[in-house]
């Protein structure tokens, strides 16, 4: 029987028995699911608290979206009481991105979980959305309903007659027997995953090689960032059952910006056919097909820079050496060259030696020693573009600057070497804008232990009127999640960006189309930050500290990056291609820089 087909059957016949057999009060709950960042955990990792929420939801269920405040309120009040709320998600063609930044942005102190085959919901006994049920410190079944009675499937009361889930709970924490036990719920249907479609398979040739060649083989090539390299069908199929699964949930191509705020450009996602198409190829057994229909191979970047071959390369004038292991304090390096002239860049790329030794490294300018992040211009982070401008907007270093690096280093296990170089390319068309950056932080901040969404906040007003580039974000390992909105000066507000995994091992950047994001002068921007400072989170060092802003990985930073341009700008520079000055009229470098 083909693996994915048997596994489809599979979880219809669990979901199915479980609307036909209820699990009965009292059971013992302790099933398997999903956690924002993808990995399987099981409910009693949630701890040994006073009681566990577990409420059922989907994406786009109406009824359920209108309960969600309402659990992110319940999770709020009842987890000084010891009792922990988790969300999860059953919705079989819901992104689990998608499905996470819901979550965020209606219940930010509910954890959040992914239902992929169902087994949580059919061990609790549960066939429809907006189902709440009740495990006790023994992870016993205590209640299982509706969270009140106001909406239903025609109509709403002007309030709840009865608010079934906090009158639970209320018992269970006051050691009675719940009152009300079981309530009538009314939800939208819990659909199984859908079986592969019928008719003829997806073949390698026709259908996966213009799919890989499209989402994966950027980074899936010798020398990419992918672990390996899925350029021929051979290796495609060495991991078909690898790539089966982590397109159909949405793991890769690899993307953490909630689908439903922002318009970037250089979002990667595949539709929801495309990765039907995947699973269908490998349930199939992996079909070669006609190699008449195989689509010519992809052009992919050459060479050891992905801008290009730089203008300029700078380097520092040694290697560094790490030892084998323990922490090592942020490096800095300012490169031997200064700016006599203002010099105008339109990509900067930041190339370790040795990737396997830098986690993220920041470059700004300087006209001292000091590295400030005043100076700041783009950084290297794991997963991460090159710093590349479009045409007419560049990045000016002033005379009498130069560029120094604040370098994060990790160790291996063994003694490692590097050397940071800084890849620059010059302006070859008239720079009409100037590259600016506003950064919100917060530098003042404590996360209590044990806190699982303790909310960090940085606000800042733009002082033009500004065309986005793009957005960045930047935490350390716990934290969760980050949403970023603009308020415009009439208090008209846009969620502009809602991160709500975040990855601390691949940050990357959120671009726009060009000259389309546009920002009033005095746009407030704000970002609020959660972090998971519990023993949930599994890459905590320390459930026990109370952490602050810090350079170590082991502290925490809450920064929020803006890149923008100013709309009315128009400079109009015509820059030397060979070194970056600006030229006047007559061709010859003008020694004022233009400005």
């Amino acid at each position: 029987m083909r693996t994915a087909t048997a596994l489809v059957a599979f979880l219809a016949a669990a979901a199915l028995a479980a609307q036909q057999a209820p699990v009965p009060l009292g059971a013992k709950v302790d099933a398997r699911f999903t956690d924002c960042r993808w990995s399987p955990r099981r409910l009693h990792e949630l701890g040994a608290g006073a009681a566990t929420v577990v409420y059922f939801t989907t994406v786009d269920c109406p009824i359920a979206k209108r309960y969600l405040p309402r659990i992110g309120a319940l999770a709020a009040d009842f987890a000084a009481r010891g009792v922990v709320t988790l969300v999860v998600n059953v919705g079989a063609g819901d992104l689990l991105v998608d499905a996470a930044g819901q979550v965020v942005k209606a219940a930010p102190a509910a954890v959040f979980g992914k239902d992929f085959d169902l087994s949580l919901a059919a061990a609790c006994g549960v066939d429809r959305t907006c189902a709440a049920v009740v495990l006790d410190a023994q992870q016993q079944l205590v209640y299982r309903g509706r969270v009140d009675d106001q909406y239903g499937y025609t109509g709403a009361r002007e309030q709840a007659s009865r608010d079934d889930l906090r009158l639970a709970l209320d018992d269970v924490l006051a050691g009675r027997p719940v009152a009300v036990a079981e309530t009538e719920v009314l939800g939208c249907a819990v659909t199984p995953p859908a079986a592969p479609p019928g008719g003829d398979a997806p073949t390698y040739a026709r259908d996966v090689a213009p799919l890989l060649q499209k989402h994966c083989q950027e980074c899936h090539r010798p020398g990419g960032e992918g672990p390996f390299s899925l350029l021929t069908e051979a290796e495609a199929k060495k991991h078909g059952a690898m790539l089966a699964e982590v397109t159909a949930q949405g793991r890769m191509p690899l993307w953490y910006g909630d689908s439903h705020h922002g318009d970037f450009v250089n979002r990667r996602a595949m539709s929801g056919e495309e990765r039907q198409t995947l699973s269908a190829w490998f349930a199939a057994g992996m079909p070669s097909g006609d190699a008449a229909d195989l689509p010519p191979p992809r052009e992919l970047p050459t060479g050891d820079w992905r801008i290009g071959k730089p203008d300029l390369v700078l380097s520092p004038l040694g290697r560094v050496k790490l030892p084998a292991d323990g922490i090592v304090p942020y490096q800095y390096f300012v490169l031997p060259y200064r700016f006599e002239q203002d010099t105008w860049i339109e990509a900067i790329e930041i190339k370790p030696e040795n990737p396997a030794v830098l986690h993220h490294c920041n470059l700004a300018r300087i006209t001292g020693t000091r590295f400030s992040q005043d100076g700041f211009i783009t950084g290297y982070v794991p997963g991460g573009d090159p710093h590349v401008l479009d045409p007419g907007t560049a990045v000016r270093i002033p005379a009498g600057s130069a560029l120094a690096l604040q370098a994060h280093y990790v160790t291996t296990g063994e003694p490692q070497t590097d050397r940071i170089s800084v890849g620059l390319r010059f302006p070859r068309v008239p720079v009409q804008k100037e590259m600016q950056v506003t950064i919100l932080t917060n530098l003042r901040f404590a996360i209590p232990p044990g806190a699982m969404a303790f909310p960090v906040r940085a606000a800042k007003k733009l002082r033009d009127d500004a065309v986005g580039i793009g957005l960045f974000v930047h935490m350390h390992v716990r934290g969760r999640d980050m949403t970023v909105v603009a308020e415009a000066p009439d208090g008209t507000q846009e969620t502009l960006l809602v991160v709500p995994n975040y990855n601390f091992d691949w940050q990357q950047s959120y671009r726009w189309a060009p000259n389309v994001r546009r920002f009033a002068k005095g746009t407030r921007l704000d970002a609020l930050a959660h972090y998971d400072n519990s023993a949930w989170n599994p890459f905590n060092p320390d459930p026990e500290a109370t952490v602050k802003f810090g350079l170590q990985t082991a502290d925490e930073m809450m920064y929020a990056f803006l890149f923008w341009t100013k709309e009315h700008e128009a400079l109009d520079l015509r820059v030397d291609p060979h070194n970056g000055h600006v030229l006047g009229a007559n061709g010859d470098a003008a020694r004022d820089g233009g400005r």
